[in-house]
């Protein structure tokens, strides 16, 4: 439970890319009384697989819309997500990773934030998280707040004294805490999908940053990882 929000009658939109974090912040925002509006940004990311992950739970958490937005960041490249670049598998560095999508976030939430005026609604809730993380800068507490302020200061809403918050409830949980509120909310974490090199036949590298937050993740919540890896 995200302790204080009451959204009972109050539309919000949601980030979902179909990972574990944002399942849990959708299924967040729904015990706390929302009406989900689901975003998915179809960018022509390497990993596609969690394209039908978010489909099934915005059905699952009984989402109001659903849309699945397409944005061809291939176009532009820069990422192991969006480029030729192998994905690395050596597991989580201190420096900033290939796989970071050049101002994904930002791109995103502006693209949220849109939607969010237009549909009157003025929650958004976006599933970043700052402990057990690639250390992507736009994960950080830092760029939430900033973005909250751009969100004021760039719409009409906001200019007419009807500001947005942008709710990063996971923000400060590490990844053991946020798959026990998988399990809480009752959410099978193989629902999500987190790897960024999908294999064939449906596997999940096992190797890659998100696999290996994820997996050490659910182990230290002492949760049953249900998902298939090609690696173990």
């Amino acid at each position: 439970m995200v302790s204080g929000l009451e959204g009972t009658g109050k539309r919000a939109v949601v980030l979902l890319s179909g990972g574990l974090d944002s399942m849990v912040v959708a299924a967040l925002a729904r015990e706390a009384g929302f009406s989900i509006n689901a975003l998915t940004i179809d960018y022509n990311q390497r990993h596609r697989r969690e394209l039908d992950a978010a489909r099934n739970i915005a059905g699952l958490l009984g989402a109001e819309r659903h849309v699945i937005l397409p944005l061809d960041l291939r176009q532009f490249g820069g990422s192991a997500l969006t480029d030729d670049i192998a994905v690395p598998k050596d597991g989580v560095g201190s420096e900033i990773p290939v796989t970071y999508v050049p101002a994904r976030n930002l791109v995103f939430l502006s693209l949220t934030l849109a939607w969010a005026e237009a549909l009157q609604a003025r929650d958004i809730f976006i599933g970043v998280n700052a402990l057990d993380y690639s250390g992507y800068p736009d994960c950080r507490p830092e760029f939430i707040a900033a973005f909250a302020e751009t969100a004021r200061l760039a719409t009409k809403a906001g200019a007419e004294g009807n500001a947005f918050a942008i709710h990063a409830p996971l923000q400060y949980l590490g990844k053991a805490e946020i798959a026990r509120e998988a399990h809480r909310l009752g959410l099978d974490p193989a629902l999500s999908w987190s790897c960024y090199d999908p294999q064939p036949g449906g596997l999940a590298c096992g190797l890659c940053d998100s696999c290996r937050l994820r997996r050490e993740g659910l182990a230290k919540a002492g949760l049953q990882d249900t998902t298939r890896y090609a690696a173990v």
